[in-house]
């Protein structure tokens, strides 16, 4: 998708920067809300989903804490922390309602296999690291969000589940794994673009790609921003006002949250991470496994480096991926330019980044690690998942960019921060969305917090709380201690989304 719509509104009540997921899900759900709002929406590339929604450049897990151990951390007396795990499953659910709305009101014609069941799986092998699957496992059968999930440490059974994984791998070597048959598969970029395809032919939205944002600053005399935007196939600059701007350019939000300097967004920089996948090219291997199966991260990784051997569903072909590599570029977005990074630092950020750098070393080596692998090395950390695996079957694929948040603290000095965070004025004018994983699963839940902040008025109106509820049925309520709830909701989106996934009874009777 990736037509541009003649003429820009020089007044719309919203601009949205940046194609991808966030702006996406923003922009439709502020128009269900209130449909005769003006959103004009910018992209410097020229197509929607090209940066970190695109398939290629994610992870594509619908990111529900089934099998990703960095959201369960091992606590100092050995216990297990399972908040942020049920917090994104339960974001999960909100993300999965919303998306069945959308398939029920004909929004996503354009993407009818944009979601697709394959079990979520967690590995590990070595002693230590089996007693950690086993009291992660034990922690969370204590939330019905994770009810119906398996665990063994029986070789013959994992045989069965996933024999790449398994097949010639050393006898003695104690194993362990955990499987959710309700994981999904989510192509976020065939996601996005539906959405925005159907954005675009509603009365009052301009989608523009082949523009760029070069800069950002308030309104003094009609109040709300002005943007200055430059067509880059005609080189035409024209200035837009809004009384709303949403920043959702994935790496670049922070260099454009710079240009608008409001008192919010000082102290805040980036880290950019960037990463590569092995894709296997030999078809019969591919066949040969369905599952996401998630391992451990090495020490000093960042979470998006959790290493994985994922079965993807693009372009409704199935695919197998390895990864991802982590590597360092000053890039912040992957069409971005190795500037983004020097000319992102302030006077403001510059001693938080500095004292996140001295509080991070260990990620530092592993980066500079990661950045000089040969193909033998990055082979070896293949075959600690699939043995068998030989380098002929697969070739090496750029990933996306990644921007981790650094900010201030006040004992730290500066932190980095793993996630997503979302920055917004005062007046909720502005907002900018910071951050990487697990941001597109949870990007529903996210933008509902953004609008208590920007739009807290018609927030609390009834026509909008009535809509909400409309939209997402488990509005207002927290379903991680309702069993019934969920079994319901879980039912209902999955027969809405084609999932052919069998619920799970949390009710012990």
């Amino acid at each position: 998708m990736a037509r541009t719509s003649k003429s820009i509104k020089s007044n719309p009540d919203v601009v949205l920067i940046g194609a991808g997921i966030m702006s996406a899900t923003l922009g439709v759900m502020l128009k269900e809300l209130q449909p005769d709002l003006t959103i004009e929406i910018f992209e410097r590339l020229d197509m929607a989903a090209a940066e970190s929604s695109d398939a290629w450049n994610n992870a594509g897990t619908g990111h529900s804490a089934f099998c990703e151990l960095n959201y369960t951390p091992e606590k100092e007396d050995g216990s297990i922390d399972t908040a942020k795990a049920i917090k994104i499953a339960e974001s999960f659910e909100v993300s999965k309602q919303f998306w069945a709305y959308l398939v029920q009101q004909g929004f996503l014609t354009d993407a009818p296999d944009f979601i697709r069941q394959i079990p979520h799986m967690s590995f590990v092998w070595g002693a230590e690291n089996v007693n950690y699957l086993r009291k992660r496992y034990e922690a969370l059968q204590q939330s019905p969000l994770f009810k119906g999930m398996q665990y063994t440490e029986d070789k013959e059974q994992l045989k069965k589940w996933v024999p790449l994984v398994m097949e010639d791998r050393d006898s003695t070597q104690p194993v362990a794994a955990t499987r959710m048959e309700i994981g999904t598969d989510v192509n976020f970029g065939a996601l996005t673009r539906a959405m925005f395809y159907r954005l675009q032919s509603m009365k009052g939205v301009n989608i523009h790609f082949a523009h760029d944002v070069r800069d950002i600053w308030r309104s003094k005399s009609m109040g709300g921003w002005k943007i200055r935007i430059e067509n880059t196939t005609t080189n035409q600059v024209q200035d837009v006002r809004t009384s709303f701007l949403f920043i959702g350019a994935g790496g670049g939000s922070l260099r454009l949250l710079e240009k608008a300097d409001i008192p919010e967004s000082r102290g805040y920089g980036g880290f950019p991470v960037s990463g590569q996948w092995l894709k296997c090219t030999n078809r019969d291997v591919i066949e040969r496994h369905q599952a996401k199966v998630y391992g451990k991260a090495s020490v000093g990784a960042p979470p998006m480096s959790v290493p994985h051997l994922d079965t993807r569903i693009i372009g409704n072909q199935k695919e197998l991926l390895f990864g991802p590599y982590a590597g360092f570029s000053t890039k912040f977005l992957k069409h971005g330019s190795y500037f983004d990074l020097p000319k992102s630092i302030q006077l403001s950020n510059m001693a938080p980044m500095l004292m996140a750098g001295m509080h991070n070393l260990p990620l530092t080596k592993y980066l500079i690690q990661q950045v000089m692998q040969s193909p033998e090395d990055r082979l070896a950390a293949l075959r600690e998942y699939f043995p068998n695996a030989r380098m002929e079957d697969w070739e090496l694929e750029i990933a996306g960019q990644r921007v981790q948040v650094i900010k201030k603290d006040e004992e730290e000095g500066g932190v980095l921060e793993f996630g997503t965070e979302v920055v917004s004025a005062a007046d909720g004018s502005i907002a900018a969305l910071l951050g990487a994983s697990p941001g597109a699963s949870t990007a529903v839940s996210i933008m509902i917090d953004l609008m208590k902040r920007c739009f807290k008025e018609q927030m609390a109106s009834a026509e909008w709380q009535e809509k909400l509820k409309q939209m997402i049925p488990s509005y207002g309520i927290s379903i991680a201690n309702n069993p019934p709830l969920i079994d319901e909701l879980r039912a209902q989106t999955s027969e809405v989304l084609g999932l052919d996934v069998a619920v799970y009874t949390t009710d012990d009777n």
